[in-house]
């Protein structure tokens, strides 16, 4: 826990403590509107997919657009084990610049998430490790060559019932995640960014849910001193897959 702590005040500090040599910090509001699928495959086992689409506000601009899919095993009630890849296309960082090509990343990454009840309440702690491919580019086209960096996130999240009755429920879902970038590319933000996120999400039934939320993310940029800071709203519609047993 002293270890979890330590990371949570890094990651909140951080932002701050750069701040006597903050050059520029970019106001930007996005929408992201996401689609997750989760298929079970046994009591143990499901598989996890998403599409999740990101946009500049004003103006109207397309940020990028993410593809993931992954495999999750229940290993104990209390512990779950995850391992899956992730490709993104991403358009632009800023909605003032538009350039002829989309920049690709491809991503690996791995997982173990602690869930634990406590009053009501249902903990999530998070801890993933990723593996990036990002294509490297210049100002007028992408290069044959891809930078390689690790990104550590570790996020502590809660969800609890606002209202429940039958099939259908209001959760609440206040979260805070940290993320930390490694490698050769990346020596001058190994804080990557700190993200905030609270939200509500409805559901018509246990497969069916709609959450509305806000996220804030801090985000350092390449320079090591440029900062993006970014006012998100957030659509996920959530689809659970139910096969029944076969009789």
């Amino acid at each position: 826990m002293k270890f979890i702590k330590i990371l949570l005040l890094f990651g909140l500090i951080s932002p701050f403590l750069s701040a006597q040599s903050l050059k520029k910090t970019d106001q930007q509001t996005l929408t992201w509107i996401r689609y997750y699928n989760i298929l079970p495959i046994t009591e143990k086992w499901a598989i996890h997919s998403e599409i999740d689409n990101r946009s500049f506000i004003s103006p109207i601009h397309e940020n990028l657009i993410a593809l993931r899919v992954q495999g999750r095993y229940r290993i104990h009630k209390n512990i779950d084990l995850g391992s899956g890849f992730a490709y993104f296309n991403v358009n632009t960082q800023s909605s003032d610049v538009d350039p002829d090509y989309s920049v690709p990343e491809y991503r690996i990454q791995q997982d173990v998430t602690f869930i634990n009840d406590i009053a009501k309440v249902t903990f999530h702690n998070r801890f993933q490790l990723e593996e990036r491919f990002i294509q490297k580019a210049n100002q007028t086209e992408l290069l044959n060559i891809f930078s390689f960096s690790y990104r550590f996130r570790y996020r502590l999240q809660s969800t609890f019932d606002l209202w429940k009755k039958e099939k259908q429920s209001l959760k609440a879902t206040i979260s805070d995640e940290v993320m930390f970038n490694f490698g050769e590319d990346n020596k001058r933000n190994t804080f990557d960014q700190n993200r905030i996120y609270i939200a509500l999400r409805y559901h018509f039934n246990p497969n069916i849910g709609l959450e509305l939320g806000y996220l804030n993310s801090f985000q350092r940029r390449s320079s090591g001193v440029d900062f993006y800071d970014r006012d998100i709203i957030r659509v996920t519609f959530y689809h659970r897959i139910n096969r029944r047993p076969k009789i």
